[in-house]
This record gives C-alpha cells, structure tokens and sequence, in this order.
C-alpha cells in the first residue's frame, strides 16, 4: 500500500489525526479576512461585465496582418469605448467593445474595416441589446437563487437543518471569495463565468456531503455512550475523508490549472480565463470550506443543544473521574468506536455487580479480579 493510502486508512480508522473542530476559531478567522478582502475588492474595483450583460458588439476579422495593439487603438477611436481585442487563428481577430450604441455598428464595421486594411463586407456582426444582458444577468441570479434554496431543502431532509445552515454558508463563503477574485483580478464575467460558479458549487456541496453522511453514520445513538462529544465525532468524519477530499481536489485542480496558466496564460487563449478562474478559485474555494468551515460550524450548532450540553459533562466527568483514579485522562485512544462503549447507566466502580442466580455470568472480564461474581447451582 502507498504511504498516502496507508495514510488514508490510519486517518479512516482514527490511529491518526488533526483537530480540525478544536482550531475552528483559526480557520473561521482566516475565511472572515478572505471574505472582508473579497468584498472590499469587489466594492472598489467592482466586476468587469462582459457585452453579454452589459450589452456591445463583437466584430469577427477575417485574415490581417494588423497587431493586436493597432486593432485595440482603431476600435476604440471608431467606437469611443474600450475595446478588447483576442488573435484567433489564421491571423484573424475578435474584436470586442462593451457599452457601444448598436445602431452606430455599421459605421464602427466601415473604420474598422479601413484602419485593418479588410473588408467590411468580410467582417461578421455580433450585436447584443442591454435589455438582453440585464434578461441573461437576472436569469442568472434566479437561477443561483433556487440552486440554493434547493440545496438547502435537500440537505434538511436527508440530514438535518443545521448541516443544511452550515452548508449555505459553506456556498455563499465559496461564491463570495470566488466573485472577489474575479473583482481583483479584472477577467471579465461572461455565462461561462456563471457556469463555472454553479459547478463548482456543486463540486463544493459533494465534498461536503461526504464528511455529513460520515458524521451522520457515526453520531448514530451518540447519548447512549460517554466516550465522545459530538464535536470530536465530527473531527473523525473529517479526518476519516480527508484523504479523498484532496485527492478528488488535486485531480479537479489539475486540469482547471492547464486551461488557467497554460492555456491562458502561456498561449493567450484569454476565452478561457472567464471559465477558468472560476473553476480553479471555486474549487479550492470549496475544498476549504468542506474541511474547515461546513462541519466545523455543524458540531458548533449541535453542541448548543441541551442533549449535547448534558453529553459533553457527562464526557468531561467520566475522564475527571478516571484521572482521579490514576487512570488516563484523555480522549479515548484512536480507533476505539461506540461500540466499545459500556451503557450509558452502568454502575460506576472497580466492576459491575454480579447477578447470583441460574446461569448467571460474571459481567466484566476485565474488572473486578479477585472479587465474588456469583456461583452457579
């Protein structure tokens, strides 16, 4: 077995582990400083709409020997508007201008046509109206909107509501950071933009429907027992698929990191840097907050209720008393499940008391030497 696969196996079994619940002060004061310069970002800076949503026009050059820098400096004199100007294939252009009167594109086609040496009857017109990016724009919010109100109705039924809360939050801190990126970075927001927000949304609530279904297995008759509270329970499930988390992470980034820097960056392919970013932020966006911020929130929910109060004393006395003893302290040893536990009402002592009767049998192999358990007759 690979050292990360004995890993994974020693982290699933709880021989090993890292107290991710017990630090979630850290990881939630790391996100509110990610999120307060996300936002601050997207404040000054504000989002770079593409025609789709702000309306303008894209010209499609045929062939020319015209530079990229001379093709920005002829549309913007013909238009007044900033332009953004993509080489394509066989030396052709795509020239695009936001905010531009459609009703003025034969006119920009004929300078365009004149500085780049072409003709305008060559050059291909795509003109989109405001009131059909502001259409695009709310379509894509109500979408976002009902993809959320659907996660959370799902995970209240198939979980419980306070994983469902824990979750939302999980999303809204995912698509905050990735949005205040994009402010940062200037790329321009475009439907591939809003395409690779609701995937890797989706990537983002799959990992952390993991980590709950694990916490939900686990935590199954969890008053009946007196080894764990719940918030180490939730530390087992995230330590127990931590190792999948990052490998489906690193296989997700990968190929989203060849579009991004390789194809992107090194080979100017700048269409694929709307769809790109999002993914690539999102989906680590979303790794993170599987980890450290949706289960952690989960066992802070769920400790505030009486039961898990009432839990957490009996826990904490049941160790007193066993240091009182001259016995260990701690937590329960790694590996040890509920299973293992006596029940709940147990007499406390060196035994439990033996039955004398017919058949009976002493109740504790381990407890109790030397002491009467009863005789058969």
């Amino acid at each position: 077995m690979s050292k990360l696969g004995n890993l994974g196996a020693r982290l699933y079994r709880g021989e090993v582990g890292y107290d991710f619940v017990g630090k979630r002060k850290i990881w939630y004061g790391i996100s509110i400083l990610i999120t307060i310069t996300a936002i601050v970002g997207l404040a000054v800076r504000g989002l770079n709409m593409g025609i789709e949503f702000e309306g303008g026009a894209v010209f499609n050059t045929p062939k020319t020997s015209a530079s990229v820098s001379k093709a920005e400096e002829a549309a913007e004199k013909a238009s007044g508007h900033d332009a953004i100007v993509q080489k394509l294939g066989d030396d052709k252009l795509r020239i695009q201008i936001a905010g531009v009167d459609i009703n003025k594109s034969d006119q920009i086609k004929k300078d365009l046509a004149k500085d780049l040496d072409v003709k305008a009857a060559d050059i291909d017109a795509d003109l989109v109206g405001p009131s059909w990016g502001e259409q695009i724009a709310n379509k894509a919010w109500q979408g976002l909107a009902i993809f959320m109100v659907l996660v959370v109705i799902y995970l209240a039924i198939a979980f419980e509501w306070r994983m469902a809360l824990a979750a939302l939050i999980a999303l809204i801190h995912d698509i905050t950071i990735t949005v205040g990126v994009y402010a940062l970075v200037g790329f321009e927001v475009t439907p591939g933009t809003v395409i690779g927000l609701l995937t890797i949304l989706g990537y983002s609530l799959y990992d952390t429907v993991v980590v709950f279904d694990s916490l939900k297995e686990q935590s199954k008759d969890i008053t009946k027992q007196t080894k764990y509270t719940y918030s180490e329970l939730a530390n087992r499930s995230i330590n127990g698929t931590l190792v999948r988390s990052i490998n489906t992470t690193v296989v997700a980034l990968l190929p989203v990191a060849g579009l991004l820097f390789i194809g992107g960056g090194v080979l100017g392919a700048g269409m694929l840097n709307d769809i790109s970013l999002s993914l690539f932020v999102g989906l680590a966006a979303g790794a993170y907050s599987s980890i450290f911020i949706a289960t952690p929130l989960v066992a802070d929910f769920k400790e505030r209720e009486p039961q898990m109060k009432a839990l957490k004393k009996r826990v904490l006395a049941k160790r007193a008393a066993a240091a009182a003893k001259g016995e260990s302290a701690e937590a329960p040893e790694p590996g040890d499940s509920l299973d293992d536990e006596e029940p709940q009402d147990a007499v406390p002592g060196d035994a439990a008391p033996a039955v004398v009767g017919p058949r009976s049998q002493p109740t504790s192999r381990s407890r109790g030497k030397g002491r009467p358990s009863g005789k058969r007759r």
